[in-house]
């Protein structure tokens, strides 16, 4: 062995050991997050560049990493990336938000086994963004990561507010949503204007990945997620492999991926953001007050538990088709012309 490549061996594989793990450099950084921002909440309060970026830097490195996707979105792949995001955006939340309605009328806003269906529809509705960013950027190309699109959409409150029937705040306003895509939007253009961007970019994923997860991390508090107690974890147990599969179905016979069809169980997870969703929804409809303090901790716990699951149940299945790629293998992905049909490897 060279002394160059002795110098270059790590004393501590961290990286290597992170990545083994299915969803790895997003998952061990936001548990990691998560327990010092439950046990020592003031650790990162320290100001200045430490609680900037261990803390502060989830919404401005996702933003980077969005506009570093948009980047390798060229005018060739924009099509297939505009049918991804649809069938996300429709086996992730229109279809199974829909089911819980369904539920709701049959069984009443009280829901099932201490589960209410604001519960249900609040954790099943929408899609954990920087997670889908993070597990595509490994294992998924250009359309995946386009993708994103769809979590900018579903996002937030909208659609719990549209399917509940908040006929008043039962709308996205024009503002935020031109604020959540207009990054990815200007990277599309930046890439399309000048090639040599995209290079540059390429590896921003790798890079702030673990920052963003961490930082999300100290605002999920593990004390919200024992409170949700078994009942959150049955919420998130339903979630990712229920909702994942329907994304999974979406990606083999809508989008006709084959064996790369497993990428979409990365799709089942609750956003972090849907934690607050349950109070939004008591402010226009104060019938549901009495639901909020349960419901916020069975979603607090479902954000948590399909974070974990989705990436192995995703990782999983993308192994067990085949479709498991390396590094390599997809960087040839996203070289190539990307057509409606998967190529063939």
């Amino acid at each position: 062995m060279s002394q160059s490549a002795a110098a270059r061996r790590p004393i501590v594989p961290m990286y290597d050991w992170m990545s083994r793990i299915p969803g790895g450099l997003m998952v061990i950084p936001l548990v990691l997050g998560s327990i010092i921002g439950t046990f020592a909440p003031g650790f990162f309060k320290l100001g200045s560049f430490t609680t900037a970026l261990f803390q502060g830097s989830a919404l401005p490195l996702i933003a980077l990493l969005i506009f570093a996707t948009g980047m390798q979105v060229t005018l060739k792949t924009s099509g297939p990336v505009l049918a991804t995001a649809g069938v996300v955006l429709l086996c992730k939340s229109i279809i199974p938000a829909s089911l819980v309605i369904l539920i709701g009328h049959i069984v009443g806003m009280d829901g099932i086994m201490g589960i209410s269906v604001l519960a249900m529809l609040v954790a099943i509705d929408n899609s954990n963004g920087g997670l889908w960013l993070a597990f595509t950027g490994r294992y998924g190309d250009k359309r995946d990561r386009g993708a994103y699109i769809a979590s900018a959409l579903n996002d937030g409150p909208f659609f719990s507010m549209l399917f509940l029937g908040a006929s008043g705040l039962a709308a996205i306003p024009g503002e935020a949503l031109l604020a959540a895509v207009l990054p990815f939007v200007i990277g599309m253009i930046v890439g399309n204007l000048d090639s040599k961007w995209c290079d540059i970019m390429r590896p921003t994923p790798h890079v702030v990945i673990p920052f963003f997860a961490f930082a999300l991390g100290t605002g999920i508090n593990l004390d919200a997620v024992v409170k949700g107690g078994l009942s959150g974890m049955v919420v998130g147990l339903i979630v990712a492999p229920f909702t994942g599969y329907l994304v999974y179905l979406g990606y083999r016979h809508l989008l006709r991926r084959g064996r790369r069809s497993g990428i979409g169980f990365a799709a089942g997870t609750t956003a972090g953001n849907a934690v607050a969703t349950p109070a939004i929804i008591a402010t226009a409809d104060p019938s549901f007050v009495p639901l909020v303090g349960t419901a916020t901790a069975q979603v607090a716990a479902s954000v948590l538990v399909t974070a974990i699951l989705a990436p192995v149940l995703a990782s999983w299945m993308l192994k067990r088709e085949g479709g498991l790629l390396s590094e390599e293998e997809i960087a040839k992905l996203d070289e190539m012309e990307l057509g409606i049909s998967e190529p063939q490897l």
